[in-house]
């Protein structure tokens, strides 16, 4: 007996918590709220043989895969080099590939504070100083020596030329279009020295007279290769750079295999390059890889990734790059330990391993 009471008083319980709920609503069955649509966001790449394997990702499926698991959408467009930076200075393009010292004269000069979440890799080679007539470094004072000029191929002249005792006032600088620059010179034989980066040096290099005299590879590290993505929009959605990360080194695991995946993501890469697959493989050669999540980490937290921004800052400032009267401690670059250098208060390129950090584990 006691048994069904204790039913009945149960029973009368919830039509009471139902009447309650009902009379609190109006009368209307409550709605379950709507998902919200996932974000999309605007991620801008350009061929070079460290940013092919972005291509491997979206036609793999593998960025799709990676933005799903974090509840969101990535457009993912390719661009030629230069136009992609200035479009990653519009509100339009969430995050851009392009090497440190543009990323210091270009949006963080224009006051864009940029989070750089992968360090990919460091040109070993791809870029070059060649010469004809058996040149020297010593023997290019008063020459004409063509390039494009404040680009990294500037910068690693001036590299070459100090490491000679020499300065940027003992040469004479032609500017020259990265589009016409390998052909003037292969087309021209009274140019006699000239810098420029791959797949331009290998063309320059097929051709009689012409020698190499010093290329990147003497400078390991400080022409870094990153995927940017703007400080603000890595604040408010770090998703992003966890969908990034983890479909960047899914790719760098299958690149690195050396199984048929492998060699078939390679073929792919390659292609979306313009060039044949031992083409590239060549090109990778000139390319120090961050195959392994923990090794991009290990370099990020490095005192050389310090010394050679320092460098690369330096030489910004001298050529006014970083702004017209902006000097290199004005603005601030801050490393993934904390440490900053130059202006605490102005922090405009940051150095974000967490997501890296993340794709290794």
């Amino acid at each position: 007996m006691k048994k069904i009471k204790l039913v009945l008083l149960m029973g009368m319980l919830l039509i009471a918590i139902g009447l309650a709920i009902s009379s609190f609503t109006g009368g209307v069955p409550v709605k379950e709220a709507p998902v919200p649509a996932p974000k999309e966001f605007t991620v801008v790449w350009s061929i070079y043989a460290g940013w092919n394997p972005w291509a491997y990702a979206q036609t793999s499926g593998i960025l799709d895969k990676w933005a799903a698991k974090n509840n969101i959408k990535i457009k993912l467009v390719r661009m030629d080099y230069m136009p992609s930076i200035e479009a990653f200075t519009t509100p339009s393009v969430d995050a851009c590939v392009m090497t440190n010292m543009d990323c210091l004269t270009i949006p963080v000069a224009g006051g864009i504070s940029c989070s750089a979440i992968i360090v990919g890799d460091y040109s070993n080679g791809n870029d070059a100083l060649i010469v004809r007539n058996n040149l020297t470094i010593p023997q290019l004072k008063g020459k004409k020596v063509n390039l494009v000029q404040f680009s990294v191929s500037h910068y690693m002249l001036s590299r070459a030329l100090d490491m000679n005792g020499m300065t940027d006032d003992d040469v004479k600088i032609i500017n020259v279009s990265d589009s016409d620059i390998g052909p003037a010179f292969i087309a021209n034989k009274d140019q006699e020295a000239v810098v420029t980066w791959n797949p331009l040096v290998m063309e320059i290099m097929k051709n009689p007279g012409v020698k190499k005299i010093f290329d990147s590879s003497q400078i390991p590290g400080e022409i870094l290769d990153l995927m940017v993505v703007k400080t603000k929009v890595l604040q408010a959605s770090p998703e992003l750079g966890k969908a990034l990360a983890g479909a960047w080194f899914e790719v760098m695991n299958i690149m690195s295999s050396r199984t048929d995946k492998g060699k078939g993501a390679l073929e792919e890469m390659a292609k979306a390059g313009g060039s044949s697959l031992i083409e590239y493989q060549n090109q990778l050669k000139t390319t120090a890889m961050f195959y392994k999540a923990s090794d991009a980490v290990t370099y990020t937290n490095s005192e050389e990734i310090k010394t050679n921004m320092r460098r690369v800052r330096n030489f910004c400032s001298k050529y006014e790059l970083l702004g017209a009267g902006v000097k290199a401690d004005d603005l601030g670059i801050k490393f993934s330990d904390g440490t900053v250098i130059g202006n605490q208060n102005k922090i405009l390129f940051i150095y974000d391993a967490v997501y890296m950090q993340g794709a290794s584990k």
